[in-house]
Order: C-alpha cells, then structure tokens, then sequence
C-alpha cells in the first residue's frame, strides 16, 4: 500500500509525497518548491526516488533542480512538454504505464490548461493525481489548449470509477464551491458539500482529496453533458463543449 504525505507549498498549492513501505520507494508529485519536501523526507528518513510532474508550470516544477541534485532522482514528466521541463529522464505519453513509488500508474494526456497537461492513475491503490485539469468542484483554466479540449479532456477522467480517490494541484475549493452554489442553488449535495468544505477551511484543514462519483453529482464542469443539469442552469446550448465553455467562461469572470 502507498501512503501519502499531504505538503502544502507556496501559497495555495499541494505537492504529494508518495511511500512504498513495502518496497521502501518514494516519489514526489509536482515539486512547486523543493524545502517543505525535504522537510518531510527528513522526518521520515525516506530517500526520494522519483519526481513526476504533471506540466510545466513553475508552481508544480520548481523544487525539481534542487531535489534531483540532492537526491539523484528520476524526473519523469509528459512528453508533449519536454521542450519546457528540464532534465526529464523518463518521458511518458497517453495511455503509458510508468511506475510510481513502485505502483503501476496510468498516464492520462489532458490537454486544456497546458498542451501537455497529464494526469496519473494507480489502478491498484484508484489513486488520481489530476493537477490543474480537475479540482474539488472545479477545471484548471483553460491557458493553451481550446475549451473542447478541456472539456474532452475532463470527459477521459469521469470515465474513471466512482471509488477513485482525488489529489488535485491547488485548495481552490471554497472559491470553486462558491461559483457552484450560486450556478447550481438547487442541488442539495452540494450544499452539504459547501457546508462541509467551509466547516474544514474555517479550521484550517485541507479539503483534498475528494471522492470522484461524488464530484461528478456536484462539480458543474463535470455534468456539461448532463440535459438535466444544462437545463436547470438555462443553457440550451448546442453541444456539451459549448455548455462547459459558457460555465468555465462564467467562473472566470465570477
């Protein structure tokens, strides 16, 4: 079983610290920045053996030189952005299997936030390390790719199972509930989701990870295809890329 150490870094974002017990292994996802990992592998007396990035912004790679100096890791990081992370030895593409911290892990190209973006899946543990394509209630914006293809690119990951455990990139989640609540006022699970999550930010706790099959019952970027719930909101658009276009155009101005 793989254990997970929660780092929070920089000003709202999340690093994984993935451990083997069993094979004693250790990875990190998506670096931001390198002390608040040492600081931990220190405690644990863990050597760190692979880093993973999910793409190339700063804020998810920028503890990647210092680490792999001290630690002689394996940066492995997508393919599709190997003219933008540096010193990548393992590139993996869409629908590889690369292991991680000893599990084997899908890699899932979701192209919408970066060209490249990529997500990992570990079947075994339904483990999701969604980056900034999928967050608690909420979708990376859309900075390279087109809205088609984020919203294709969210399609691929509510495929998965309902059971599958979420670890996004950022606590965006109360500023994401907020945009939810107020586009979508009458669905009760997510109110008791808003309640819940505001519960945990007044005490200071994170509210990562979360569980897919309910996320795709409350977060309005994932039910664009839903003609129920395009309907509730008064969107009678023409495709479900349209109806997630207006929405992810809607929070960005919200």
């Amino acid at each position: 079983m793989i254990h997970i150490e929660l780092i929070s870094a920089l000003s709202d974002n999340y690093i994984y610290l993935l451990h083997n017990d069993k094979q004693n292994i250790t990875a990190v996802i998506d670096p931001g920045e390198a002390d608040p990992v040492i600081k931990v592998l220190k405690a644990k007396n863990w050597n760190l053996d692979q880093i993973i990035n999910t793409h190339h912004h700063h804020d998810h790679t920028g503890g990647n030189s210092k680490l792999k100096k001290i630690y002689k890791s394996q940066l492995i990081a997508p393919l599709y952005e190997k003219d933008r992370i540096s010193d990548i030895d393992i590139f993996v593409s869409d629908g590889d299997t690369i292991s991680i911290a000893g599990a084997d892990s899908k890699a899932i190209h979701t192209p919408g936030h970066t060209l490249g973006h990529v997500c990992f899946y570990i079947p075994e543990e339904k483990y999701l390390f969604s980056g900034d394509t999928m967050f608690y209630l909420g979708c990376g914006r859309v900075f390279e790719g087109t809205m088609e293809e984020m919203w294709n690119s969210l399609l691929k990951l509510k495929l998965l199972p309902d059971d599958t455990t979420v670890y996004c990139g950022h606590e965006y989640t109360l500023s994401n509930a907020k945009f939810s609540i107020h586009i979508d006022p009458n669905n009760q699970l997510l109110k008791q989701a808003y309640n819940n999550i505001n519960n945990k930010r007044n005490e200071g706790l994170p509210t990562i990870p979360f569980l897919l099959g309910d996320e795709k019952k409350i977060n309005p970027f994932l039910r664009a295809n839903e003609n129920s719930f395009a309907s509730s909101i008064g969107l009678n658009l023409s495709s479900p890329s349209e109806i997630f276009k207006s929405i992810r155009t809607q929070k960005d101005n919200f």
